[in-house]
Formats: structure tokens, sequence, C-alpha cells
């Protein structure tokens, strides 16, 4: 059957999600430089792991939990250690280490998007009489994280996670640089005047609602309202607020107040149903850094509409159309062919992309690959691309029946794999003319991603590459979080050049309590046991 034939369709919301599932970064400290703290000893199936994995792994915290290992040079085949190797964990976000994997496989680590404005009607010297039509290509951030060097920005807890995790950042690049971009392309084609309108085609795909979060054809800013709230300079005034990007017809209103240095702060966020009024209550403490929130895009295409009106009109083009209107999606062509392209919008190699998915643990990307792997065999419909990861796998080796995926993401409640199976698809990049970038894509044990504050001061800082994974739920009867997973899955170096695949992760734990910081304790523990991997391999 080919990719693109009708498949019996299986709901992939027919069971209830997670409350949460995030990809974090953890912090992991006393890594060697102290012994580990008193024990009992370490069960009998535990001792081929040597004490110090033993005595993590045989915490009290863990006693209703299951932990998993696999550790095996990938050049000869020998497994150095494993547990549970080949039994379903829920994986966590270490389940984009496939959908990552074959949407670069299958679009190739050199494409780039190519984003074009066509000119719809008759040009009259500076004036178009027609439309201006932006042909959305998938392009994850049009511009919107690009450096000057065109490498992809990125912060170790990304602005995505900002209402569900503490510390997360924004990158200093300009949100809609892609769309300034494109607008001064259409005046330097000689446009001042659009007599008609401006329409954005997003029938590249439709949007999948079963993928959460749910990838667009045109995506601007992640498809979020960025919201930096900073304290006032004394307790009781208001705080400060910076709102990106700024598009009509979002209006944000803040009554956020400054409270005495060392009060609580708590930042809510309320909206319109239809995101377009946004509010901000709550109270931040005097001295504080400033907190960042976020707030839905709810329809992507008319936002991008608006704002690439806005930007043409920044760039010197007057456009006659209302910027605040639904997208006039009647007015598409059929077809481009003869028409010219008066814009065009270039981005960095699809690696660059990935890179950024896999440092930050980018949801919205991960999905969004699913989505571009249908649209290589002719298909809109974004379930089509399973069947593109499918024969990926397949061919790299990978036992697919040992890997359940709904989502790109590895956010759904089905979504399961064995380590051996994570281990296979990491093989599979070491033996490619890839192998480098890939492992340089994935978060570096104290140095950057969602790693970055892990192990930045123990031997094995800068030696081990991995993703990470978690997946965090309510306990609401015990009043805690049950962690469901919290896994790590890549490479550790064992000498110059040489790497072993791995993964190591803990499924069934809980905190003590409904606060976040249990979960990092766990995170903790299970960098730990990597750290300690990469350690007693001699790296």
């Amino acid at each position: 059957m080919s990719p693109t034939a009708r498949r019996r369709r299986i709901p992939r919301r027919a069971v209830v999600t997670l409350a949460l599932l995030l990809s974090v970064g953890v912090v992991v400290t006393g890594l060697v430089q102290a012994p580990p703290p008193p024990s009992p000893p370490p069960a009998p199936a535990r001792d081929s792991l040597g004490p110090r994995l033993a005595a993590v792994m045989g915490k009290p915290a863990y006693r209703h939990a299951q932990w998993g290992l696999f550790q095996q040079n990938p050049r000869t085949g020998k497994v150095v250690r494993s547990r549970f190797a080949d039994q379903f964990f829920i994986p966590g976000s270490t389940a984009k280490l496939f959908s990552v994997s074959g949407a670069w496989h299958t679009l190739g680590g050199n494409h780039r998007f190519d984003t074009p404005v066509y000119a719809v009607g008759r040009r009259r010297q500076a004036t178009l009489r027609g439309d201006l039509v932006l042909v959305a290509q998938g392009d994850l951030t049009l511009g919107g994280r690009t450096r000057r060097n065109g490498t992809v920005a990125y912060t170790p807890i990304d602005h995505t996670y900002a209402n569900d995790v503490p510390g997360a950042t924004l990158t200093p690049e300009n949100p809609l640089a892609g769309l300034d971009q494109l607008a001064r392309q259409v005046r330097a084609a000689g446009i001042r005047r659009v007599d008609g309108d401006v329409v954005v085609d997003a029938r590249l795909f439709r949007p999948d609602p079963d993928l959460d979060p749910t990838p667009t054809p045109l995506i601007v800013n992640d498809n979020v309202i960025d919201l930096l709230t900073s304290p006032g300079r004394a307790a009781g005034s208001p705080a400060a607020l910076e709102v990106r990007p700024k598009v009509a017809p979002y209006r944000v209103t803040s009554s956020v107040r400054t409270v005495a240095a060392g009060k609580p702060t708590a930042i809510a966020v309320r909206t319109s149903p239809d995101g377009t009024r946004i509010e901000l209550s709550g109270t931040i403490a005097a001295g504080s850094a400033p907190v960042l929130r976020i707030s839905p895009v709810k329809d992507p295409d008319a936002f991008g509409r608006t704002a690439l009106i806005e930007a043409l009109r920044r760039a010197g083009v007057q456009v006659t159309a209302n910027a605040v209107a639904p997208r006039p999606a009647a007015r598409l062509p059929r077809s481009y062919r003869g028409l010219p392209a008066v814009a065009r919008y270039t981005s960095p190699p699809y690696r660059e992309y990935a890179k950024l998915i896999l440092k930050v643990s980018h949801n919205l990307g991960a999905n969004l690959g699913m989505c571009l792997m249908a649209t290589t065999t002719g298909s809109t419909d974004c379930e089509d691309g399973f069947p593109v990861l499918a024969a990926f796998l397949d061919a790299a080796k990978v036992d697919r029946k040992a890997v359940q995926l709904a989502d790109g993401r590895g956010g759904n409640p089905a979504d399961r794999t064995t380590p051996r199976a994570l281990a296979q698809i990491l093989t599979y990049w070491q033996r490619t003319g890839e192998a480098r970038n890939f492992r340089e894509a994935l978060p570096v044990l104290g140095v950057d991603g969602t790693l970055a504050d892990s192990c930045r001061h123990c031997p094995s800082r800068g030696k081990v590459f991995a993703k990470t994974g978690t997946a965090v739920g309510g306990d609401t009867l015990n009043d805690r979080l049950a962690v469901g997973a919290e896994t790590v899955a890549g490479y550790l170096e064992t000498g110059k050049g040489r790497y072993d695949v791995f993964f190591t992760g803990v499924n069934g734990a809980a905190t003590p309590t409904a606060a976040i910081q249990g979960v990092l304790t766990i995170a903790d523990d299970v960098a730990d046991t990597a750290a300690l991997l990469q350690q007693k391999s001699g790296g």
C-alpha cells in the first residue's frame, strides 16, 4: 500500500492525555566530586550495574518505578550494559529522535524552505491591481530565529514552555524578520501600492488537531505572543510589560503589580475566545528577573496576513485592503504557473531546524515534521507522514514493532519505545555522513539545550550528547506529581572520536509534592546515571 493510500483511522485522542508533557533541563550536582550517600546494598539483579548506578536506581523514591538501561558500541555491536532493553517505556521527548530523524532523512539536511510571494493581477507602473499571495511552505521560523551567520537561535528553556517551566527566555532575534524581508523585496520589485488584497495560501497541508500543538503551513513566532513582565522600581508600582510581536488586532493589558523582594511572583494570563484580547494579572517581586508568559495565536493564517500587511506598510508599500480581516482564501489562484514571484524568503538548512527541535525539545517543530513528510508524497493529510516514517525506520534497521508513535513530539499517551530501538536509530546516524551533525544537534551535558544546567563542573561535561524526555501528570489522589517518564538517550564519548549509544530512564516515579522541584530531582538522578555511564566507559 502506498504512503498516500487511504488507511483505517485510529483515533489518536481515544485515551485521556497526560496533564503535562515537558522536556526540561536538569541540574546535576555532586557527580564524582563527593561519594554517594549511604544506601542499602543493591539488589542482586543490579550488582552488574556497579554500586553507584545501583544506589541511584535503588532509592526509596523508585520503589514502584522501573528503570531501563542500555549501552552499546555501535561499531562492534557489543552490548556494554542492559536492563529491560526490550521492554516498552514511555519515552517522553526522546521520541523526537525518531520523528526528527525521519524528517531529516526525507527532506535532507540541506533542504531549505523557499516561501514565495506572487503578484496576481496587472501591474501599472508601481501599482499592482490585484493581490499579493504568500504561499506558505511549512517554514518553522520564517526568519524569526535566524542569526546573521545563518544559524538558528535557541535558549536552554524555550519561550514555548514559558507557561509551564520556570526560567523560559527569549532569543534576541526579531520574530517578524522574515516578513519584513519579504516586504522589502516587494518594494524592491517596484511595487508601491496594492489595489487588492494580501492572501496567505495555506494549502500545503491541513492542520491536524490530533497533533498537539497543531502545525500550520504558516508559522510566525511559533504561533504565540510573547509577554515579558519586569518588576517596577518599588513595591506597589505597576510592572513593566514587553509584548512581541506586536500585530493587530491583538491587544494586551496588564494589572500585574510589583511586590516586595522575596514575596511570591505569580502571573496569570487570560485570553478572549478568539485570542486577540490578552489580560495579565498577578504579582512580581521587586528586583527579580523578568518573567515570560505566552498566549496562543488562534488563527495563524489571519495573523500572518495582518503581519505581512503591516510589514509592507513599514517598507513603504501601501495596501488598500483592511489589515484586520479573515483570510480571503476564495481569492487564491488554482496555479502559480506564469505568475511573477516578487519576493522569496529562503530558510536555513533543515539540519538547523532539527537542531532547534532537539536542543530545546520543540514540540511544534517535531509535529510539523510529520506533516512535511506527508507532503513529500503529494498528500495534504499529516497522518500520511507516518507511513513515510515507518519506511525510513525499516530502512534504518530500527525494529519498528518496538516503537509506538501517534505524534511527532512524544506527547501522545500511546507513545512507547524500547531502549534498544532508541539505540538503533542512534546507531543508524553513526553510520552516515551526517553523524557529527546529528550528534551535535542533541543537547550537550553541561553545555547547551535542555542539558545546559547539568553537570557543569563534573568530568562528563561536554561528553554526553543526548535527547531528554519528561512526561508528568497530576496525581490528585495523593496531591503530588506522577512522573510517567524521565528519560535520556544519545551518545557517550568513550574515547577520541568514539561514541557508544545509550538510553537510561525511569517510568512510574512520583514526587513527594505537587512542586516542580520534585520532577527536577528525578531528572537529576537520570542525568546522574548518564554521567556515570560515561565515566565508567573511560571517555
